[in-house]
């Protein structure tokens, strides 16, 4: 039931209640919406120039500056259906060695994405919907775990990903604008699926609105909370234009919207959810740099991408682009680039 049928059902009275239950009315479900993070990846860093350096250059940034880095997804309980943004790393994916010297190393893995989900208390068959923010393996990993849920995904990404299958639903953001961004699809009562490319050229960022707060789930508009209060681009972006408006359009929402900031790779995004942490970019807290203990680590010969998470093997080489089985990664040409996010070999970590 709508907030409008619900009133003119029991009375204007009912406009009296508390806010907690008005929040009930107005999203039209039996109990307020949750969101919770799913954790996937812990203790890892990302320097400086990578997470800022897309429009002045990376030279312009300290590499010995360091964040926080870390690997979730979220999910949307609305009472009547579970709905994931994400599904995080394949399950065989090896984790990442350490390398101080590298732009982003994601940390060490929690949990895979259905042993996590299962210790919010959520087993695979509640799942009724997934909204990706776009095609990265590490956002999109275990689709594959949920053939019952609906899969929405930008018509950009899913012909990239080549996706085919009955629950899969290519989205054009058909309901018109939301707000100040120009293309949405309304998922369910308070959920909203945005057309925000840039990152990729399909991107896409999910808007919840709960408790008279607005949650935006973006993926990768930025990898870490500092460039948002910033105003600066990681150079792991494949439109920088579309990314320069994308990131313009989400200041501009958190400017005139109390909006807690979810995001995927700093824990930032788990801890402003946690504390419900409405964003002032007037005044960016102070960054809490990354522990950097870690201990001794077994190579596996694979190499991992620390953007999206494509794995190298060398046992399989790349052969779409004239890689063949065997050939090492150090042999691999100095152009040679992910095939996935197009990010070169320096992006790669030992796993």
């Amino acid at each position: 039931m709508k907030r409008r049928e619900f009133i003119k059902a029991v009375g204007v009275g009912a406009i009296g209640l508390m806010a907690g239950d008005y929040s009930i009315i107005a999203e039209g479900r039996e109990k307020p919406m949750e969101i919770k993070a799913v954790k996937l990846y812990e203790n890892g860093f990302m320097t400086q120039p990578f997470a800022m350096g897309l429009e002045d250059g990376e030279d312009k940034f300290d590499k010995n500056v360091k964040y926080r880095s870390t690997l979730q997804n979220f999910l949307i309980d609305a009472g009547d259906e579970v709905i994931l943004v994400d599904t995080g790393m394949p399950l065989e994916t090896p984790d990442m060695a350490v390398d101080v010297n590298a732009p982003i190393y994601l940390g060490s893995r929690i949990d895979d994405y259905v042993t996590a989900l299962s210790k919010l208390g959520y087993k695979k068959e509640q799942v009724t919907k997934i909204l990706v923010t776009h095609k990265h393996p590490d956002h999109t990993g275990e689709l594959r775990s949920f053939p019952n849920a609906k899969i929405y995904i930008s018509r950009v990404e899913a012909d990239a990903m080549e996706l085919k299958g009955d629950n899969v639903v290519r989205v054009d953001f058909e309901d018109g604008p939301y707000e100040n961004f120009d293309k949405s699809q309304k998922i369910a009562d308070g959920v909203y699926y945005i057309f925000a490319p840039g990152h990729t050229a399909g991107n896409s960022i999910v808007i919840a609105e709960a408790g008279g707060l607005h949650y935006i789930i973006h993926g990768d508009v930025t990898y870490t909370d500092e460039a948002l209060y910033q105003n600066k681009l990681s150079v792991a972006t494949e439109d920088k234009a579309a990314a320069r408006d994308t990131l313009n359009k989400v200041r501009s929402f958190i400017e005139s919207h109390k909006t807690v900031y979810l995001s995927t790779h700093t824990p930032l995004g788990y801890e402003n959810l946690d504390a419900k942490k409405v964003v002032n970019l007037a005044d960016m807290p102070a960054p809490i740099p990354p522990a950097m203990n870690y201990g001794e680590q077994k190579a596996t010969g694979k190499y991992v991408c620390s953007v999206c998470g494509t794995v190298y093997d060398p046992a399989v080489g790349d052969p779409e682009h004239g890689i063949p089985a065997g050939t090492a990664f150090e042999d691999l040409p100095a152009d040679w680039k992910c095939p996935v996010c197009k990010q070169g070999k320096d992006k790669f970590n030992k796993a």
